[in-house]
């Protein structure tokens, strides 16, 4: 029997497990990045000994493969990606190849907003109950590379909707949807029903025996919801409506019922504040009791879970202000949850390379809660036009350490400064972890 041939696209984090994974279950690779390689995976495909290249695609290499696994930032349009599909050869994703190499049951997470938050709570509880677990898509390590290393029962894998457009016959046994907001449009031929399309292939190939879990209250999700015939087990949650299973607020409680097992859980234990928070909780909380995790094990869990770096991260009190790094928050969604969690007067950083924004969303929030903005980017004018009406004060900054400063001057005791800039990073910073650092040194040496 001829050998099989995969061609991985990108030596990032999915694409070096993929490549693992292949090498390893005795297929010929061939490893493809049109950039520079991280030196950390350069090392692991020379210890590995797979066949890579960088800054450069040999083309009738990839075109002799009998499939190609394609990293998530490749967009299908691409020239290479076209030239592939014409010669009927099957591009996927890592986690649809790594997906048929392991029996383990599968958590998947996605939404516009939260998913990361979503992901690393459910892990964190599955973790702690005891559970043998693997943490993997966008988050943690390459799913294919654990599937080559590791023998998890179960994986908590969070996944864009970039993962989701690559999967054909990959199934999640707990499907999880967040909410659905208008985001990456640009890769979705800005239409938005494209969008939803893509977001809802996290439940493809789901049968009755699997977990839908979704919420109620996010309208593009439940219009969806109620169009679609979905074999599913499903399981809402909302917090403006009682539901008969699945999860809800009632008075200051979380009540999660699972199989007419309810528990109840008070709102202010959660360690994750604001309303985004609670459907997140809700969310793993109910992904957790699918699987029969013990309901003090996951009381416990949502009230000691340490959020993400760069996703409302407390970085310091000075002199009674607050500091909060929100820098992971590069739309206007994410901004707009974290200001609804605020609860002081808010001195707001906020700017970048802008995606096409409608600050509009965010008019209300700024004028109840926002004293002052400091906009840091190249390009203010938007964010001066949108909201110079609603605020006392704005003003530019060209580093981090220049509005941190300024914004400190706004300040008095029981304010809160905060970085979320509803923008990409590109035009001062490397990325966002580049400016959430950048903020909190700045912070620290005040």
């Amino acid at each position: 029997m001829a050998k099989v041939k995969i061609a991985v696209l990108g030596a990032g984090e999915s694409g070096v497990g993929a490549a693992i994974l292949a090498q390893k279950l005795g297929m010929e690779v061939w490893l493809s990045d049109k950039g520079k390689i991280k030196d950390k995976y350069l090392t692991m495909l020379r210890e590995a000994k797979i066949p890579h290249e960088q800054g450069t695609h040999t083309e009738e290499k990839i075109l002799d493969a009998t499939e190609v696994i394609k990293s998530p930032g490749i967009p299908t349009t691409a020239p290479l990606i076209k030239k592939i599909k014409e010669r009927g050869i099957p591009v996927i994703s890592e986690i649809e190849f790594a997906g048929r190499y392991t029996d383990a049951k599968k958590v998947c997470i996605t939404g516009s907003n939260g998913k990361t938050t979503t992901t690393l709570l459910t892990y964190h509880i599955f973790k702690k109950a005891g559970l043998n677990v693997g943490l993997a898509g966008n988050v943690g390590k390459s799913f294919a590379l654990q599937v080559a290393n590791e023998k998890y029962d179960y994986y908590v894998i969070e996944l864009s909707s970039f993962q989701l457009d690559d999967m054909d016959k990959f199934k999640a046994d707990i499907a999880v949807l967040l909410n659905i907001t208008p985001d990456h449009l640009d890769r979705y031929d800005h239409n938005m029903q494209n969008y939803v399309d893509s977001k809802f292939r996290i439940i493809r190939n789901q049968t009755s025996s699997d977990v839908f879990i979704y919420c109620a209250d996010d309208e593009v999700t439940a219009k969806e919801v109620n169009k679609r015939n979905i074999p599913a087990k499903k399981y809402p949650f909302s917090i403006t409506e009682a539901v008969s299973e699945g999860g809800h607020l009632k008075g200051d409680d979380l009540i999660i019922n699972i199989n007419q097992k309810p528990f109840s859980m008070a709102v202010n234990r959660l360690s994750l504040h604001g309303k985004h928070n609670m459907y997140n909780s809700m969310a793993a909380a109910i992904a957790s009791r699918v699987v029969d995790i013990r309901k003090d094990a996951i009381r416990e869990s949502l009230a000691d879970f340490q959020n993400i770096e760069h996703r409302l991260e407390a970085v310091a009190t000075i002199h009674g202000v607050e500091f909060i790094n929100d820098s992971k928050a590069t739309n206007v969604n994410s901004t707009w949850y974290a200001l609804e969690s605020m609860t002081n007067p808010v001195v707001w950083i906020v700017g970048g390379i802008d995606k096409g924004n409608d600050y509009n969303l965010l008019k209300e929030l700024v004028k109840q809660k926002v004293k002052a903005i400091v906009c840091l980017g190249k390009d203010n004018r938007k964010i001066i036009s949108t909201f110079s009406s609603l605020v006392p004060s704005i003003t530019e900054a060209s580093s981090a350490k220049e509005a941190v400063v300024k914004a400190y001057k706004f300040t008095q005791p029981g304010d809160v400064v905060l970085l979320s800039p509803s923008c990409a990073s590109f035009d001062l910073f490397e990325n966002y972890e580049d400016r959430g650092n950048q903020f909190k040194d700045a912070v620290r040496a005040l």
